[in-house]
Parts: structure tokens; C-alpha cells; sequence
């Protein structure tokens, strides 16, 4: 897997770049600012940026702004943003299409989770940290669409967020796989989403929540 990181601290970068070199990854660019982010792109063709939220040149959301226009320009490109801190405000674009993961910084240390979720976004899925899904569902409102729901569909919906398969999800929660179909199923009918491909309801299903927590 072909690897640029965008990250302004340069212990974090070099430290996360050992770490993917260790696991055979190839880490074509290390860059410290959204600029030299888009540049590198370009020039080395990755599988898979990762980006911190916030870097140079105005230390706010300039990682996920670039994100946006990385997506744009590089639609196959694979998006792992990185942040100490829970922000919300550009997942729901990026989610949308798939390849993209968003972790708070901490999680990086648990490393074969870390690569996993890395190895799920490369390779078109999602990994969405569970303390920003547990943000955003954790206070809904009454005109939620997601007010109809079970507190167990709740989390399987969450685990779903994640990039979870409907096997992780009965792994993770002790359920049988038969008894997570029913709660997917059950989710579907009660968010409104029709049957048809079940990836693309998934995303639907996700992009919900997201839109009504934000």
C-alpha cells in the first residue's frame, strides 16, 4: 500500500511512518501542511493520504479542507483523517462516497486495529471512530429519524459506522450473524431506506444519523 501523511507534528509523522514501514506499507511523502498535501498527491499517486484535521498554514481545518479537495480530485484515493479532538462538520461529505476513515489520534496506538481500519479505507470501505459515533448519536432530538430505533439497533447501527461487516458486528456484540441481519434489516424499514443494493443502503443508513446529529 502506497501511503502519504500530511501531519505538522513531526514526531507524530515520523513515528506514524516507522509504524506503517514495519507493517510493509510504502510511504511515498511526508508533508506538513495542506499545501505540500495536494502537491504530493498528485506527484506520487497513493492508495490511501493520511490527514491530520488541523495544520499549517492556519492551524484550524486546513487537513480536512484539502480532504475535501483531495476527494474531488482523486476520487479513488483512499482518506484517513486524524484529529485529537471530535469534529464533525466535514465527515458527512466525505463519508458519502466511500474510502474514507476518521480516528481520533489515540487510536493509532492500538496498532492492529489501526492497520485494519487503514487496510478497510484504502481498499473502499470506512472506519469511523467509535467516540465520534457515540457523539453523534448520543442526544437525539425529537424530530430524529432515529428516534424509532432500538437501543441495540442503536449500536449496531454505530458498529456499522465504523465499517463494521454484519460478521464484525456479531463478533463485537456476542450476537449470531442471523440475529444482526434481522437488526439491519430492522434499521432499513425503520430509516425509510427501500431495499435494493445493500452497500448502498448502508451508506444511506449512516449518512442519516450523521445528517441528524450535525
Amino acid at each position: 500500500m502506497r501511503v502519504v501523511i500530511a501531519e505538522d507534528s513531526a514526531l507524530f509523522r515520523e513515528g506514524l511512518a516507522r509504524l506503517l514501514a514495519d507493517a510493509g506499507c510504502t510511504v511515498v511523502a511526508k508533508v506538513g501542511d495542506a499545501g505540500a498535501l495536494l502537491d504530493a498527491v498528485r506527484d506520487h499517486e497513493p492508495e490511501l493520504a493520511i490527514v491530520d484535521i488541523r495544520m499549517p498554514p492556519d492551524h484550524t481545518d486546513d487537513g480536512a479542507r484539502a480532504a475535501v479537495t483531495l476527494r474531488e480530485r482523486h476520487p479513488r484515493l483512499g482518506i484517513l483523517l486524524l484529529s485529537q479532538q471530535i469534529e464533525t462538520r466535514h465527515s458527512v461529505g466525505l463519508v458519502t462516497r466511500g474510502g474514507f476513515g476518521y480516528l481520533l489520534k489515540d487510536r493509532v496506538f492500538d496498532v492492529d486495529d489501526f492497520l485494519e481500519a487503514l487496510r478497510r479505507v484504502a481498499g473502499g470501505g470506512s472506519a469511523l471512530d467509535p467516540e465520534v459515533v457515540a457523539r453523534l448519536l448520543a442526544a437525539p432530538r425529537r424530530d430524529d429519524p432515529l428516534a424509532a430505533l432500538t437501543p441495540r439497533e442503536r449500536e449496531v447501527l454505530a458498529l456499522m459506522a465504523e465499517g463494521r461487516t454484519n460478521v464484525g458486528i456479531a463478533r463485537r456484540l456476542w450476537l449470531t450473524d442471523r440475529t444482526v441481519e434481522t437488526h439491519v434489516g430492522s434499521i432499513m424499514a425503520k430509516l425509510g431506506l427501500a431495499a435494493g443494493d445493500e452497500d448502498h443502503r448502508r451508506v444511506l443508513a449512516v449518512l442519516t444519523y450523521l445528517r441528524a446529529s450535525t
